[in-house]
């Protein structure tokens, strides 16, 4: 008898097994397009008679289409909704450069749920919300990581000084190109796990730089835009069209892929943008851009296909949001989404493939600079505290608070408890930020600190007001210097490289780097100073900085005590009447 029973319990725990190994094998592959700067209306899926984007409009055919998803207004703020599940105020995000893109470190990530659940993660693009480590993609569950750490890239062709697994590099080719061919080769890869793929796109963002074939196609098309555009405004709209058909050309190469390897099946692609369009373009009369909290500033299309589970020809209309994303893709997966913290969003899944779903009216809040406007399913109120009824007047066009007094006392309610219980209770300010940039985390072994990420005293300054992807310049006088503010996560030596770009002049200009009570020092002994790039390639001027090649500079050792402080670099001896330009510091942990 008791030899029965434990062949019935052994037979019962293969069983199990078989179940639990059967679904781990067929749980979905995950791969996510994020795009920087496209709007609602770029794309042929939404009406632009001017685009084709035939490879992104079949993730709607062949799945579903969410017709009011909506994100913030910019860049940062969105991917952290996406990546946490939380309103972007809740986890640290206040702006998009210079520290305030990162997410608290006590932030669950959709990565880190997902590659806890014994998925194969990685990342490649644009990050957005964090340097150095553990703010890095590779702090944030993200395996695998390739591409740009900051909010802006100044060259698109053969990028200098990539981010790979928190070493730099060069890049290859025009960059979007380069990240799809660096995805497929990690889905290959890992072709028989499960995989979680995240590819954020830095276009159409400026710079406005695209290949040939799609430009060709567009130099002198007349486009269909709203207002009167000056020349500028229709050229920058042709760039951003040809930069979108080279999206849309990079999907469809992604997706022929997982099909040659027997992966569409069971793989749960998804495809939004981070906010309203960066310049003048046709939207369908949204009113707004980047940067508005009205319709145009925050509708995207959400486009999300799984063959095996998910009907084709779906068009949702219930209002969604980034921050649905997380618990929704864990739903879909089969995963638990434990997370450090409360979510705002929820599951999107009672919406698919549900004619009549149960759901619950909700209100979706977009802020931004003091912005703050809410959106029920049939109401906005915008910050100006303007209502309008958005499913009959998208355009924003007539204010209706006094047609519907309670609909309006009923959205300020919500506007105002929302201030109240979240915005002034996590809302950062450059002045109230005291996270210092951590150095030397145990788990990694280089930091980078970028220009970006700096403080700069005397004559030196930006090579231009947005700092992303700025260099220092206007080194004048010994007295002038750059400094970080650092916490240091590991006593010990530290290998010191520093980027810099010098004409014959500077050569013989000592550098020091100083921490607390140690220091190390290195003579320029040569002359680099390459022109600026990029004017050749850009289709339309620019307004951030063009960039050049660095040359590194090794500096010897330097011993960094634990503990918080001002890493500064300072140039005691300046032969001639200017010192070097600075992108960058690197310090490499040896102990």
């Amino acid at each position: 008898m008791l030899f029965q029973k434990l062949r019935i319990l052994f037979g019962f725990g293969i069983s199990l097994l078989w179940v639990l190994l059967n679904f781990a094998e067929n749980r979905p592959n995950v791969v996510i397009f994020l795009s920087d700067d496209q709007g609602w209306g770029d794309f042929s899926y939404t009406g632009n008679a001017d685009i084709s984007t035939p490879n992104i409009d079949s993730l709607a055919q062949q799945g579903a289409f969410f017709e009011h998803f909506y994100v913030q207004p910019v860049c940062s703020p969105t991917r952290a909704e996406f990546l946490t599940g939380r309103y972007h105020v809740r986890s640290g995000v206040y702006s998009t450069s210079a520290g305030g893109e990162r997410l608290n470190l006590d932030e669950t990530t959709i990565a880190d749920v997902f590659r806890s659940a014994g998925y194969r993660t990685a990342a490649f693009g644009k990050w957005h919300n964090g340097s150095q480590y553990p703010y890095h993609p590779n702090g944030r569950g993200f395996e695998e990581y390739y591409g740009f750490t900051s909010g802006h890239w100044g060259n698109y062709y053969d990028a200098e000084l990539l981010d790979h697994n928190g070493e730099t590099v060069q890049g290859e080719g025009f960059l979007v190109d380069e990240f799809t061919d660096r995805a497929m080769d990690f889905i290959e890869q890992h072709k028989d796990e499960p995989f979680f793929v995240y590819l954020p796109y830095p276009t159409p963002h400026s710079p406005m730089q695209v290949p040939d074939r799609w430009w060709n196609k567009f130099k002198n098309k007349e486009l269909t835009l709203p207002g009167n555009p000056s020349q500028k405004e229709i050229d920058h709209a042709r760039a951003a069209l040809a930069m979108c058909e080279n999206i849309d050309w990079n999907v469809g190469r992604l997706l022929k892929h997982l099909n040659d390897l027997n992966l569409s099946e069971n793989t749960i692609i998804l495809y939004f943008n981070d906010n309203g369009p960066n310049g003048e373009r046709w939207k369908d009369g949204l009113r707004g851009r980047k940067g508005s909290t009205d319709e145009g500033g925050v509708r995207t299309p959400l486009f999300m296909r799984w063959p095996a589970m998910i009907k084709s020809g779906q068009t949702i209309s219930q209002i969604t949001s980034a921050i649905d994303l997380l618990p929704t893709l864990a739903e879909m997966a089969g995963i638990p989404a434990n997370t450090n913290n409360e979510l705002d969003g929820v599951s999107l899944k009672p919406l698919i493939n549900d004619p009549k779903p149960e759901w619950k009216d909700r209100y979706i809040i977009n802020y931004w600079s003091n912005r703050l406007s809410v959106r029920s399913q049939q109401y906005r109120l915008d910050h100006m505290n303007q209502l309008y009824d958005v499913e009959v007047d998208p355009e924003q066009s007539t204010d209706i608070r006094e047609l519907k007094p309670e609909v309006f006392k009923e959205l300020l309610a919500v506007k105002k408890e929302w201030a109240e219980s979240t915005l002034a209770n996590t809302h950062l300010s450059f002045e109230a930020d005291e996270r210092p940039n951590p150095v030397g985390h145990p788990d990694f072994v280089n930091t980078l600190l970028p220009a970006r990420d700096a403080d700069y005293h005397g004559n030196i300054r930006r090579s231009n007001r947005w700092p992303n992807c700025s260099f220092l310049t206007s080194w004048l006088v010994s007295g002038d210097y750059i400094s970080w503010d650092i916490n240091v996560q590991t006593a010990g030596k530290y290998r010191v490289t520093v980027h810099y770009t010098a004409p014959e002049w500077v050569v013989d200009t000592r550098l020091e780097l100083s921490f607390k009570n140690h220091s190390t020092s290195a003579q320029i002994t040569e002359s680099f100073d390459p022109p600026l790039r990029g004017m050749d390639e850009d289709r339309v001027i620019r307004t951030e900085s063009y960039v050049k090649q660095f040359k590194p500079l090794y500096m010897g050792v330097i011993r960094l005590e634990a503990g918080a402080g001002t890493l500064e670099l300072r140039a005691p001896f300046i032969p001639g009447n200017r010192g070097p330009d600075i992108r960058l510091v690197e310090l490499r942990r040896l102990d």
